[in-house]
């Protein structure tokens, strides 16, 4: 069961009753009784007598979070950052609320404990799944484990532009999972965001999106920083054969994402001196959302 707007839940494992093959048409099937979140997440008097305070902390944490007391939660996971879970748990909360050098610590902690990541949650049968903002189009969804927490702690660092420290980050992720669409994704991103005007940067973006075709919009988001890297090379058929291919799939992409790349497009047809071309992608645009990026000014309105 899932609380929307918070990516925490909890899990119940049922008897599978459908074995028993006796039961009459006439005898009632069981009823399972739902259970609220918040009376899920609440540990009983007598379980507190042996719960370690850390462990408490994190559950009661939890709970104020699918209540959506985000402050409360975090007042509670702060005593437990030692369990990796609620150093995860913090870190994560801390970044949401731009408190940036907690989420840093809270987050290096987890990274830490990476080995003990879900333990904590798994004992009470709490499953937390978190929406990470990769670029400004696209979003991944993070679990409780060390992809996740690094994941995160390249947002931080994102934010405190210490892009050292978030290159290091991607560049673990993926020495650990080499074929991961989003660690490419966020790397291209942060990449272009560090060093825009650097030729070698357009060249390693290039060679991260090698073989990549428009299966997800994860696969979309890295073509449209291969196209942007392109363009920088000064490659621009290759650009606009790489928008037009990505734009080809419209199916479960957002619209800024697809606004994106016809915005690329528009610039690449206005670098090939095709103003033409330029100005229909961008009347599009404007027409859709007067205030996108400097469309209306490229139009002269």
């Amino acid at each position: 069961m899932g609380t929307p707007g918070t990516g925490i839940y909890y899990t119940t494992t049922l008897d599978d009753s459908r074995s028993d093959r006796r039961q009459t048409a006439s005898r009632p099937a069981l009823a399972v009784p739902a259970v609220r979140p918040e009376d899920r997440l609440t540990l009983g008097f007598f379980k507190r007598l042996i719960t370690p305070i850390e462990e408490e902390t994190l559950v009661d944490g939890c709970r104020e979070l699918v209540l959506g007391n985000r402050e409360k939660a975090l007042e509670y996971l702060r005593k437990a950052v030692h369990l990796a879970d609620g150093a995860y748990l913090a870190g994560f909360l801390a970044l949401e609320q731009n408190r940036l050098e907690d989420a840093a610590k809270y987050l290096a902690m987890a990274a830490e404990k990476h080995d003990q990541l879900g333990r904590s949650f798994s004992k009470y049968g709490i499953s937390a799944r978190l929406s990470l903002p990769i670029t400004d189009e696209i979003s991944a969804h993070v679990g409780t484990d060390l992809r996740g927490v690094l994941l995160g702690l390249v947002e931080v660092y994102q934010r405190q532009e210490r892009w050292e420290d978030a290159m290091t980050c991607l560049e673990r992720l993926l020495r650990l999972e080499p074929d991961d669409v989003v660690v490419k994704l966020s790397l291209a991103e942060l990449l272009l965001q560090a060093r825009p005007d650097d030729k070698n940067v357009c060249r390693k973006i290039v060679r991260l999106a090698e073989g990549i075709e428009s299966e997800t919009p994860v696969h979309t988001g890295l073509l449209l920083y291969k196209a942007r890297a392109l363009r920088g090379l000064g490659l621009l058929i290759a650009a606009r054969e790489t928008l037009t291919g990505a734009l080809r799939r419209k199916k479960d992409r957002s619209e800024e994402l697809l606004r994106a790349l016809r915005y690329e497009r528009a610039l690449v047809y206005e670098a090939l001196g095709k103003p033409g071309r330029a100005r229909s992608e961008l009347e599009k645009l404007y027409a859709e959302d007067p205030d996108y990026e400097d469309v209306a000014a490229r139009l002269g309105l």
